[in-house]
């Protein structure tokens, strides 16, 4: 069940997706947070956002739609009150950082370079939730060079670049962020929706737009895995509406060395370590790893 995503040794392919899984350490009391392969917390900016106004959330047909805005911490809360807590969990911490420019996304990974607990950092430029930065540097690959190439030059730990689907050719983004330096590339974000309340006649949302996840998304998102792994130089970690094991194995068999498990965490607390102990049963079963399965309908 082990994995090397770009240095980051996991005991198994499964973590947790930014933003559904807070700091990790919320989590604590309902799973098992040393069954999983990593935890990537929170996106984490310079200085601690509020986030976007209620409503943020809500339900929709297989998935939800969520405008959270980004609400953290900051940087220097997350190292001082978070990370020591984090440390005592034997899971590795992965570090998800997001700017308003190019400079802010610099400062974070510098602030996180030596700061003992953080396994990598990823780069989020895919947010579709946030009225600056985000997904600019996501739909445009010069942009994402740009800022890449600034977050290499600031740190010396793994970088994992974080893609949007709202591009026209997903293969040219991963092109961008490697030639930048990223080490691996996950993907993908969740994709830009909107619920009408037909009985109060407006946005079910206050931010009007929110972003789209669950496994509404998964066939979009294993099709964009599939596209990525035809260029991709660096591992690819699979992201969309994994519920279960085959869900995951899907990504796994497109090209994905790992997965992430997000909005599932709202349903059952246990996803993650339930997604993870499927995989295994699978690779027990059919007497094979999950390093062999990775790419494996493409062979």
């Amino acid at each position: 069940m082990t994995v090397d995503i770009a240095g980051i040794r996991l005991k198994n392919p499964v973590m947790t997706a930014s933003g559904t899984f807070g700091y990790g350490l919320e989590f604590s009391p309902y799973t098992a947070l040393d069954k999983l392969g990593a935890i990537i917390v929170k996106g984490l900016s310079l200085r601690p956002r509020p986030g976007n106004p209620g409503p943020r959330i809500v339900e929709t047909p297989c998935g939800m739609l969520n405008a959270i805005g980004l609400q953290n911490a900051g940087v220097g809360t997350f190292i001082k009150e978070k990370l020591p807590l984090l440390r005592k969990i034997k899971t590795p911490v992965i570090a998800n950082i997001f700017g308003e420019n190019i400079a802010d996304y610099a400062e974070a990974a510098s602030m996180l370079d030596s700061v003992d607990g953080v396994a990598g950092l990823e780069v989020n430029i895919s947010c579709p939730n946030v009225k600056h930065g985000g997904i600019v540097f996501g739909t445009d690959p010069n942009e994402a060079h740009r800022v890449v190439s600034a977050v290499r030059a600031a740190t010396g730990l793994p970088v994992i670049t974080k893609l949007s689907p709202n591009v026209t050719d997903i293969r040219v983004m991963v092109r961008a962020v490697e030639e930048a330096g990223t080490d691996a590339v996950s993907l993908i974000n969740t994709i830009p929706g909107m619920v009408i309340d037909v009985e109060k006649r407006r946005p079910a949302i206050a931010n009007r737009i929110g972003g789209l996840s669950g496994p509404a998304i998964r066939p979009i998102a294993v099709r964009m895995v599939w596209e990525a792994a035809s260029v991709a130089n660096t591992p690819l970690i699979g992201i969309g509406g994994i519920t279960t094991a085959r869900d995951a194995l899907e990504f796994i068999m497109a090209g994905a060395a790992a997965v992430q498990v997000g909005t599932a965490n709202f349903l059952d607390p246990d996803a993650a370590v339930k997604v993870a102990e499927g995989i295994r049963d699978y690779a027990t079963k059919h007497k094979t790893s999950a390093a062999e399965l990775t790419g494996a309908a493409r062979r």
